[in-house]
């Protein structure tokens, strides 16, 4: 697990394919972890107790969120990640299929640091993906 450097959190299928293809056309061979809903997400992060689990040898370099998640929303996910300080740090692109200025709103009032909308063209999605991943792992400075 020390080697995770993109967690993916998404329950369509369809989009963690689209996803993975991108990562795959790109050359890219970081590792990464996908999560179909929130709570396995927030498990992975954190215990029971809300604490965040630091036998956990690094945090990733980037999470790629869904907002529309069954069991823990994708805010609600946000909300924790960005309240503790052991993951606030931690970049968050939302990459959903919501457009609406609410879930923006909320968003980016909950810390993401960026919030993108999927396309429905897939080509123009896997580019947002390969945009997303160059910038967040390549060129991006991380707090670590």
């Amino acid at each position: 697990m020390d080697n995770i450097d993109i967690v993916i959190v998404e329950d369509n299928y369809h989009d963690v394919e689209m996803i993975l293809d991108a990562l795959n056309e790109s050359g890219i061979k970081s590792g990464f972890l996908i999560f179909r809903d929130g709570a396995e997400a927030v498990q992975y992060f954190f215990d029971p107790t809300g604490k965040f689990i630091s036998g956990k040898l690094r945090p990733p370099k980037l999470i790629l969120l869904d907002l529309k998640l069954p069991k823990i929303n994708g805010t609600e996910v946000l909300k924790l990640l960005k309240s503790d300080d052991k993951t606030k740090y931690i970049p968050v692109v939302v990459f959903t299929s919501s457009n609406e200025a609410r879930d923006r709103k909320e968003s980016y009032k909950l810390g993401v640091n960026s919030y993108l909308v999927k396309p429905l063209d897939a080509d123009q999605f896997a580019e947002h993906i390969r945009q997303i991943i160059s910038y967040w792992l390549n060129l991006n400075i991380n707090v670590d």
